[in-house]
C-alpha cells in the first residue's frame, strides 16, 4: 500500500494516480484531516499490512521509527518534484518491492537517497 501524508499537494497526488500507483492520502482517502501528530500516523501504520508512507515532514526521518512492518519515506526538495521523486524511488532496484523497503526510514533528496535501518 502506498500511503501519502496530508502535506503532499493534491496536484502531486493526482500525478501519482495518473501513473496508476493508486496511492491513498491521509485526510482525503483514509484517516482524518486533523491527523497532524506523527504518533497518530504511526499507530495507523502499525495496523496496516506493509505500507510505504511518503511525507514531506522531516520529523519522520529518525532511526528509532524503523519498524519491520512499514517503510517511511521523507521527500525533500521542490514540492513540484514530489511525484517524480516518489516514482523514481519506487522503481529503484533496491526498493522496487515492498519486501525490500520494509524496516527502513528513507530521505529522498534531489541528489540521492539516505537510508536508516534498524541495526
Amino acid at each position: 500500500m502506498i500511503l501519502l501524508d496530508h502535506n503532499i499537494p493534491e496536484h502531486q497526488v493526482e500525478t501519482l494516480r495518473q501513473a496508476r500507483l493508486r496511492p491513498q492520502q491521509i485526510g482525503r482517502d483514509i484517516g482524518r484531516p486533523e491527523w497532524q501528530d506523527f504518533e497518530e500516523i504511526l499507530r495507523y501504520l502499525h495496523r496496516l499490512k506493509s505500507p510505504t508512507f511518503f511525507t514531506r515532514d522531516d520529523d519522520f526521518f529518525r532511526r528509532r521509527l524503523c519498524h519491520q512492518n512499514y517503510c517511511l519515506v521523507v521527500t525533500t526538495g521542490l514540492v513540484t518534484d514530489t511525484a517524480r521523486g516518489i516514482r523514481r524511488f519506487l522503481r529503484h532496484p533496491r526498493f522496487r518491492t515492498r519486501r525490500q523497503r520494509m524496516g527502513t526510514v528513507i530521505r529522498l533528496t534531489s541528489i540521492g537517497i539516505l537510508v536508516e535501518m534498524k541495526t
